[in-house]
C-alpha cells in the first residue's frame, strides 16, 4: 500500500472513530436523550435530533424500505468513493474523499443500527440558528468543499504531463 492510499484509509478510520464515539458517548456516556440539550457555549450546544432523511433533512425516510435504501447508498457510496480515492495520486483528493467515505460510512451505521441518524451540533448566533449536524456530517461538507477547489484550481485533479 502506497502511503498517499495508507493515509487515505487510515484518514477514513478517524473520521469513522471520532464520530461513532462521540455520538456513543451523548448517548450512553452524557446520556443526552435523558438528560436533555447541553450548553458548550454562548453560540455551541449538543442537542439531541434524530435525522430520518439526509443532508439537512431532506428526503425524510418514515418506512423500511426507505430507511434500508439510504443504508444500503451509505455503503455502497464509499465503495464507489473508494475505487476513486485508491487511484488518485492527488493528495487533496484522497483527503477530500477519505473525509466523505468516513462521513458516509458513519452515518450509514447510525442508519442501520438505530433507524436514524444522530446528530447533535447546534450552533446559533442570537436569532440565527444553524441546522443541527455531527462529526461525519461536518466531515462530508469539508470533503465536498475540498473536491469542489481542486475541480477549479488549475490542473486540479489532473496528473503533470510527463
Amino acid at each position: 500500500m502506497t502511503p498517499l492510499r495508507r493515509f487515505g484509509a487510515v484518514l477514513a478510520l478517524v473520521v469513522l472513530l471520532l464520530d461513532q464515539a462521540s455520538k456513543l458517548w451523548l448517548l450512553f456516556g452524557a446520556r443526552l436523550a435523558e438528560e436533555g440539550p447541553f450548553q458548550i457555549t454562548s453560540f455551541l450546544e449538543f442537542v439531541l435530533a434524530w435525522n430520518r432523511g439526509i443532508s439537512y433533512g431532506l428526503f425524510q425516510q418514515s418506512t423500511d424500505i426507505g430507511r434500508w435504501a439510504l443504508v444500503a447508498v451509505s455503503f455502497l457510496a464509499p465503495i464507489w468513493l473508494g475505487r476513486w480515492m485508491w487511484r488518485s495520486p492527488d493528495r487533496l483528493t484522497v483527503a477530500s474523499l477519505a473525509l466523505i467515505i468516513g462521513g458516509a460510512i458513519g452515518n450509514g451505521i447510525d442508519r442501520a443500527v438505530f433507524g436514524a441518524v444522530v446528530d447533535f451540533v447546534h450552533v446559533h448566533f442570537g436569532s440565527f440558528s444553524w441546522y443541527i449536524f455531527n462529526i461525519a456530517d461536518a466531515a462530508i461538507v469539508v470533503g465536498v468543499a475540498g473536491l469542489l477547489y481542486e475541480s477549479f484550481r488549475p490542473g486540479g485533479g489532473k496528473p503533470a504531463a510527463e
